[in-house]
């Protein structure tokens, strides 16, 4: 019984560390996405197309991206998603992040 239980709570923390590692990964590459969006628009480049590419550089998916506000006062918004390490039938597939970035100075 006592091994049992010490296999299950094991698995149980294998499974919170994959979905805490997949999170951590996610709000990088959320706030990364988002202040090179906002670099790249400040630099009169497409925000989008950068926070794009920057996250398929930290290994997440673009969900979501926008732009609010004009060249002096902005706001980049975007959603990334990060695949989950851990992968059992009834849990997320997917870990997602969201990050808001404005004019770089």
């Amino acid at each position: 019984g006592v091994i049992g239980f010490v296999v299950a709570l094991s698995s149980a923390a294998l499974v919170i560390a994959g979905y805490a590692v997949g999170y951590h990964r996610a709000r990088a590459a959320a706030d990364l996405s988002a202040l090179s969006g906002a670099a790249a628009y400040q630099d009169g480049r497409e925000a989008c197309a950068q926070a794009t590419r920057t996250a398929r550089q930290n290994g997440a998916r673009l969900d979501h991206c926008d732009l609010v506000g004009d060249a002096i006062d902005f706001v980049v918004t975007v959603r990334v998603s990060v695949l989950a390490r851990t992968k059992l039938h009834h849990l997320p597939p997917a870990v997602t992040a969201q990050a808001h970035a404005g004019p770089v100075r």
